[in-house]
C-alpha cells in the first residue's frame, strides 16, 4: 500500500509538470498564434504525453526492462490517444457546449484524463510481478 501511495505521488508529481507543459503549450498556441483551442489543445497534449512517458518510466514505474521499448511506447501512446479522445470530448463539451472559457474546461479535462492515465498505465506499461 505504501508503494502504491508513493507511486502516485510520483505519478502526480509528472502529471503537474506534464499538465503545465499541456497547458502553457495550449494556451501559447491560442493565444499569441491564433490557433483554435481543439487544434492547440491536441499538440500541447500531444507533446506533453511524450514528456509524460519519459518521466514515467523513468520515475514512476517499474518497467519490465527487458521488454521491447518500442512496443512499450506503442502501448502507451494508443493508451495516450484514448486519454486524448477524452480530452477533446471534455474540451468540447465544457467550451463549445456548456460555454465555460476553455482555459478553464482544460483544468476539468486533465484531471479526468489523469485519473484515466494512472488506471490504464499501472495496467499496462507496469512490470507484473
Amino acid at each position: 500500500m505504501v508503494k502504491l501511495i508513493q507511486q502516485m505521488i510520483k505519478f502526480g508529481f509528472v502529471g503537474v509538470l506534464c499538465f503545465f507543459i499541456d497547458y502553457g503549450i495550449m494556451v501559447f498556441l491560442t493565444e499569441v498564434f491564433g490557433i483554435n483551442y481543439m487544434v492547440s489543445s491536441t499538440v500541447s497534449f500531444s507533446v506533453s504525453v511524450t514528456v509524460n512517458y519519459i518521466l514515467s518510466v523513468a520515475f514512476v514505474f517499474e518497467t519490465d526492462k527487458d521488454k521491447n521499448k518500442i512496443k512499450e511506447f506503442i502501448v502507451f501512446v494508443l493508451l495516450s490517444i484514448v486519454g486524448l479522445g477524452v480530452n477533446e470530448l471534455c474540451m468540447w463539451l465544457g467550451t463549445d457546449l456548456m460555454g465555460i472559457h476553455y482555459m478553464i474546461t482544460k483544468i476539468g479535462a486533465t484531471a479526468i484524463v489523469m485519473v484515466y492515465n494512472f488506471v490504464t498505465r499501472k495496467m499496462f506499461i507496469e512490470k507484473k510481478n
